[in-house]
């Protein structure tokens, strides 16, 4: 399983607007994708403009393979939806670690 991290800075007077925006199109787009195992929204206390993704891959293949057409679509219904883009402050991608038997 491979796991892709996205933070973003989002003004804290919108964030619950975004997240609900985001689950109604970027996870529902993303969820079509093959090797799609699911998404986590975490939330920093101590910052609350933070907003950090978890997504999980089947194999990293599959997160790669996503055509960029699709990705460049999805972030324009997003940004016309929303007012405005949001640029990644921070991403980075992990393996999840399974010991052999």
């Amino acid at each position: 399983m491979v796991i892709e991290l996205l933070k973003y800075q989002v003004d804290p007077d919108l964030r619950e607007q975004y997240l609900q925006l985001d689950a109604e199109v970027w996870t529902k787009a993303l969820a079509q994708c093959p090797g799609f195992l699911g998404k986590e929204v975490w939330l920093n206390p101590e910052e609350t403009s933070e907003v950090v993704f978890i997504i999980r891959w089947a194999t990293k293949e599959d997160w790669k393979s996503i055509p960029k057409e699709l990705l460049h679509q999805v972030e324009q219904k997003f940004a016309q939806q929303m007012g405005r883009t949001y640029q990644i402050v921070e991403s980075a991608e992990y393996q999840v670690y399974t010991p052999a038997n």
